[in-house]
């Protein structure tokens, strides 16, 4: 029974597919292939096009952007920001251009690409909604850059960290802390610079004192070492000024100087600047106070 039902089906397979090859043969046969190798041949010529007029584009445009950033006084912008710059406008050019060449190529080879816009619009936004947070950060970070609010090698304070600056990205800036942290800021949440590396810096040097000895003799000697010894301290920027006896609170008193100094040198200065007076008063036979500041909490 088995052999008589599998000779049986065996003809009418065997003329199912001859009628497809048949059907098949008519199909191709049917083809204008002198018209469809035309095209591929037009279309393959368009595309070379294409890529040869934005190979073209690329080349001087990247060109001019070196150009324009080699021209540039090194004395408005620092190394690292001129690097960052140069290197957002190329990517930001390239990108331009390869996304108008995929559509251009799209486009050539008869590709709705209006329509498929238009079906990726869901997931576009779902998309763009993820990378909202990462697109803030290039932008502000774009701005910190352009606007020089950052540098590196910079002291600042952001959002309470406070340290040297390490590094500027697009993304995230590095700084890193006196106390050796490394901390990456997302540059979106970088709101309120405190940049102290611009313009000179004020150092303030209190010397304690006994509110019973001859103040105007401290403060004589004290200003006879500004004008003989801190007055030559080559990061200082303005004459010291002798403020005065100020109440340091719980019964201290400190007679205050008062100097501006190079941006980052002010530790330095203030270290130069009480060892002399200490050295001076000392030698002078003036006893300065030991004791601890007890603060009020």
């Amino acid at each position: 029974m088995q052999e008589t039902t599998t000779t049986s089906t065996t003809p009418e397979v065997i003329t199912e597919a001859a009628k497809n090859v048949r059907g098949i043969n008519r199909f191709f046969n049917q083809l204008d292939w002198n018209k469809i190798i035309a095209s591929v041949i037009n279309q393959a010529i368009l595309i070379f096009v294409v890529i040869i007029l934005l190979t073209i584009t690329r080349k001087i445009l990247l060109k001019l952007i070196d150009k324009s950033f080699t021209n540039k006084k090194k004395d408005n912008y620092s190394e690292n920001r001129m690097h960052t710059l140069r290197t957002l406008t190329k990517n930001a050019v390239q990108y331009t251009l390869f996304f108008i060449g995929i559509y251009s190529i799209l486009t050539i080879l008869g590709v709705p690409v209006g329509s498929l816009i238009a079906g990726a619009g869901i997931a576009g936004v779902a998309i763009g909604l993820g990378a909202q947070g990462f697109i803030n950060d290039v932008l502000t970070g774009f701005f910190i850059i352009y606007e020089r609010q950052l540098d590196v090698g910079d002291h600042v304070v952001i959002d309470n960290i406070e340290g040297i600056v390490n590094d500027i990205g697009l993304r995230t800036t590095q700084i890193k802390s006196f106390n050796g942290t490394m901390n990456y800021i997302p540059n979106r949440q970088i709101l309120i610079v405190s940049n102290l590396s611009r313009g000179n810096q004020l150092v303030v040097v209190d010397i304690r004192v006994d509110p019973t000895d001859d103040i105007d003799r401290i403060m004589d000697i004290m200003k006879s070492i500004n004008k003989k010894q801190i007055i030559n301290i080559t990061d200082i920027r303005s004459e010291p000024t002798i403020v005065g006896l100020v109440d340091l609170g719980s019964g201290n008193f400190a007679i205050r100087s008062n100097v501006y100094a190079i941006s980052g040198s002010q530790f330095g200065v203030k270290t130069q600047m009480m060892t002399a007076y200490i050295e001076a008063l000392t030698k002078a036979g003036i006893k300065l106070p030991t004791t601890p500041i007890n603060l009020k909490i």
